[in-house]
């Protein structure tokens, strides 16, 4: 299952399709996964995560914290 990773304003959050819509997942610094209580409509193309990404957290945006940026996921086939 494809899985999209991206640097959201100093947050690393994974995104993975399901039937029901992306699921998000907090991905902490020793690589863990805790799930997050997202809502991201299951029909928004891969494409436009980012973007949606950076309208619902676009609160924690600060100097030294950037931007919102896709990431590559190391170890992961079809990413």
């Amino acid at each position: 299952m494809p899985r999209h990773r991206f640097n959201v304003f100093g947050r690393i959050l994974d995104l993975e399709p399901s039937p029901s819509g992306w699921r998000c997942y907090a991905v902490g610094q020793d690589g863990k996964r805790a799930p997050v209580q997202l809502a991201v409509p299951a029909d928004l193309p891969a494409s436009d995560l980012g973007q949606y990404l950076y309208d619902i957290y676009h609160e924690l945006a600060a100097g030294s914290r950037g931007d919102v940026v896709e990431i590559s996921v190391s170890g992961s086939k079809g990413v």
